[in-house]
């Protein structure tokens, strides 16, 4: 792990190097350095001002390799070696230490590619726009560049490029313009076409992370996580029995619904799965996937509550095992004619546990056993 986080913070540094040297050699329009006699003035002028570019796009890059992410290995090696370039063919006294740990950057990203396997998981709807913006952009040039003749200064294939990108982003310039009808309408279809399919792609791609991070915020899962839920324990309410709970369901996939938002965002900050509502409503039993759960645990606090909790999930599941906690002892049987499987009451619990041991008696299980009417006397 010490090896990884030191590649993530070798290619951030690379990132913050490489935006720092393109911006200090935006206006260079020559070499100095080694490679001076072999780089052509077309090549230097582009190193100078595209090195802050490749630095944002580092960034990124170093962001998807906090996350694991296997595409933003790739892109790292992609980048690498076009900033180490860059930084050949720039003149600032940055530009040497941003070639080194380029070339020191490449074996260690090499070394440890086995750890960056995570996989960006994309929706069909945001492969999608992508493919809609990506699609636009094609049609924009290529169709510029086949019509330049009915534009002004359009005349090579990054002109039309330039002219689709501008458009289709709302800048408009204004330095390359229609000359004739044909050009206006073709501009207005990429206008059209370019803004919605923008708009579109910044709704789907920027859309789940926002709702995910309001959903950390306050406390709660996503929806897409609801929909990965199966085989799961669903914990209503809670109080004193909640944390003992979740930590002996630790390694299962267990849900607690809450409504107290404060709760809700305490669990949440401990590492709990969580959902804000009321858990006595139907609604979010059937968000929860009540019935593909594997068990609930009803301890809200409320006996009553408890009940309504109980006779919701009952019928929504009628083979789910469902176990609760009576606050009163004289509502044990009240909750197991609701539909609970089995019905505790950790005060009656504890106390005979107390005195039981108190008496010499090393056998909890036998106690718990009784109480549950699975012992002797049970039978």
């Amino acid at each position: 792990m010490l090896r990884v986080r030191a590649a993530v913070a070798l290619t951030g540094i690379i990132a913050v190097l490489s935006v720092v040297t393109g911006i200090v050699n935006i206006g260079s329009t020559g070499v100095s350095g080694p490679l001076a006699p072999f780089v052509p003035e077309a090549a230097a002028r582009t190193a100078g001002f595209t090195g802050a570019m490749t630095g944002f796009l580092m960034s990124l890059s170093v962001y998807g390799l906090y996350r694991g992410y296997r595409v933003a290995w790739y892109s790292s090696v992609l980048l690498l070696p076009v900033t180490g370039v860059q930084g050949l063919a720039q003149s600032s006294v940055l530009s040497f230490p941003l070639v080194a740990l380029s070339a020191l950057a490449i074996p260690i990203l090499l070394l440890n590619r086995r750890y960056f396997g995570r996989s960006v998981d994309l929706s069909v709807t945001q492969l999608a726009s992508l493919a809609a913006v990506l699609a636009v952009q094609a049609y924009g040039t290529v169709g510029t560049y086949a019509l330049r003749d009915e534009f002004n200064e359009v005349e090579t294939a990054l002109d039309a490029f330039y002219f689709t990108l501008v458009t289709a982003s709302t800048v408009g310039y204004g330095d390359l313009t229609a000359s004739s009808q044909v050009g206006r309408l073709f501009s207005m279809s990429v206008l059209l076409t370019g803004v919605a399919s923008f708009g579109v792609a910044l709704g789907t791609l920027l859309g789940p992370l926002i709702e995910a991070h309001l959903a950390t915020a306050l406390g709660n899962m996503t929806d897409k996580q609801l929909d990965l839920l199966e085989n799961h324990y669903v914990v209503t309410g809670y109080g004193d029995l909640t944390e003992p709970i979740l930590e002996n369901l630790e390694g299962c996939e267990a849900v607690v619904v809450v409504e107290d938002p404060d709760d809700a965002k305490g669990l949440r900050d401990r590492g709990h799965e969580v959902v804000t509502a009321d858990p006595s409503d139907e609604d979010p039993l059937r968000r929860l996937h009540i019935d593909r759960a594997r068990g609930l645990i009803v301890a809200t606090n409320n006996d009553a509550e408890d009940a309504m909790v109980i006779l919701t999930a009952r019928e929504l599941n009628p083979g789910l095992r469902i176990v609760a906690a009576a606050t009163d002892r004289e509502n044990v049987r009240k909750l197991k004619r609701a539909g609970a499987d089995a019905v505790l009451s950790p005060a009656v619990l504890g106390g005979h546990l107390l005195v039981e041991s108190v008496f010499g008696d090393d056998d909890p299980e036998r106690v718990v056993d009784t109480l549950l009417g699975e012992g002797p006397s049970g039978q």
